[in-house]
């Protein structure tokens, strides 16, 4: 009885051992924004819960402001084919892949943050869905403050918006502007200050977040807050790398990124108010559009979305149409 206990303690220790001895599962995880972006802090502090919760079985490393060479379009591609393990997405940029992912970004469909919760909740199946179609599980997703237009001017009447050289950050962005009379372009985040110098650009649709990391105060004067979108950022892992590991690696991922989720829609809110305070003490101009601005706005978001409808995928309209009943 003696001998058989020391065996199977030594067994114990051996599988313990063997345990401790055993390398950790390392895997990059590309990030889109600059190391003192939230949702890139977001990603990190993911990182962080899963080696902690893993027992340091499972090491994340961000490679923040899209140091690993993968920054739009082709991000769900570099994901499915393992190129890069694990990647944030701003949702609206890979749409052109599955059209799911573009409609958080359409104007004017969620106006405040309980809307856009709203939303995700009703969408977070979809999502999940056309994730798998693309070989990697959403681990969680979070929004970017409201988006509105940071110019040389306010946004006073109707038709301010036309003429503007203004940089927009996916496709109904692009197609909501031109409806309004301005000129979008695309650009590589890197490359929007540059522009806005050289005048190349003039104006940006994007969140006061962005205009904060940018410094926009440097180049611009304005910034119009139309509440044009809440566009969603995920954080993704590719299948076979989810696969691999066990199921204790899973569930402490899991438990780590609803976490993380739940911290990163409550940072969203909080730098967005730290970011409209950072801009304004720089020299920009925080305002309000009229009601006429609001309705004009308000008729393009409706003539897109009528459009778009008329030839989406049943899924997509079953998301809307549960989101607006």
């Amino acid at each position: 009885m003696l001998k058989r206990l020391f065996v199977l303690s030594c067994l114990a220790l051996l599988l313990t051992a063997g345990q401790a001895w055993a390398a950790p599962i390392k895997m990059d995880c590309n990030a889109i924004y600059p190391a003192n972006n939230f949702h890139s802090q977001g990603a990190a502090n993911f990182a962080e819960k899963v080696k902690a919760a893993t027992n340091g079985e499972v090491v994340i490393t961000v490679h923040a402001g899209g140091a690993l060479g993968f920054k739009g379009p082709e991000l769900l591609k570099a994901v499915k084919d393992a190129t890069v393990p694990m990647s944030d997405i701003l949702m609206g940029v890979v749409a052109g892949s599955e059209e799911i992912f573009g409609v958080s970004s359409m104007p004017r469909v969620a106006k405040s943050y309980a809307e856009s919760r709203k939303f995700y909740g009703i969408a977070k199946p979809a999502y999940e869905k056309a994730l798998a179609r693309w070989n990697q599980k959403l681990l969680y997703a979070a929004p970017w403050p409201p988006s509105g237009v940071f110019a040389k001017r306010a946004l006073n009447a109707p038709d301010d918006l036309k003429g503007l050289k203004i940089r927009t950050y996916d496709k109904n962005g692009a197609t909501f502007l031109e409806n309004a009379g301005a000129h979008p372009m695309s650009l590589p985040w890197g490359e929007v200050y540059s522009a806005l110098q050289t005048g190349l650009a003039d104006s940006v649709l994007t969140s006061a977040v962005s205009g904060k990391d940018g410094k926009f105060w440097e180049v611009l004067s304005d910034f119009s807050e139309i509440a044009y979108a809440y566009p969603l950022n995920m954080l993704v892992i590719n299948l076979d790398y989810w696969k691999s590991l066990s199921k204790a690696q899973q569930e402490a991922m899991l438990k780590a990124a609803a976490e993380t989720e739940a911290e990163q829609w409550k940072i969203s809110e909080t730098s967005n108010q730290e970011a409209l305070d950072a801009v304004k003490a720089g020299g920009i101009r925080i305002a309000t559009p009229p009601a006429p601005v609001q309705t004009r706005l308000d008729e393009i978001a409706k003539k897109m979305m009528d459009e778009f409808l008329k030839t989406a995928k049943p899924e997509t309209k079953a998301v809307v149409d549960a989101f607006t009943k």
